[in-house]
């Protein structure tokens, strides 16, 4: 009897969790405008300037075998579908940014963190026009001033 009544608890538990998730994106769905569609998302020269100025982590989502072939080094690399078990990972105090090479993933993985009250945006170029904007001169000045955050 007394596992019944706590597996009904857990139940209970995981089942309001749940609903406090569908929740927040029910409200966000209900609520979004103008102002939602811009708050969502970040080019990859914004994002550069939130780095630099130690406002923003950019979360690779790529599977990890992308990840390992290539992909940014300052990146917190979290798969997509790890992500649900590694929100622990996710700073806090900073804009959070997920990115894939184009969009698709990453607006997934937006819309999933914005699910569970996390105000994240997705990369609108993609890694790939990340690559493009941190080239030669550009990327020497990046790396200078990520070095000075640490």
């Amino acid at each position: 009897m007394k596992h019944l009544i706590l597996t009904l608890l857990v139940l209970l538990c995981l089942s309001s969790i749940a609903l406090a998730s569908d929740k927040q994106l029910e409200s966000y769905i209900l609520n979004y405008n103008y102002d939602s569609r811009s708050e969502m998302k970040i080019s990859s020269e914004k994002l550069i300037d939130l780095l630099e100025d130690g406002k923003g982590v950019l979360v690779d989502i790529r599977f990890k075998e992308e990840q390992q072939i290539w992909g940014p080094s300052f990146a917190l690399k979290i798969p997509l579908n790890e992500i649900p078990n590694r929100l622990d990972e996710l700073p806090k105090d900073k804009i959070i940014v997920t990115a894939c090479p184009h969009k698709d993933r990453a607006i997934i993985a937006m819309t999933y963190l914005r699910s569970k009250g996390i105000p994240a945006r997705y990369l609108t170029d993609g890694l790939i026009g990340l690559a493009e904007n941190l080239r030669g001169d550009s990327a020497l000045y990046f790396m200078e001033a990520m070095t000075e955050i640490k």
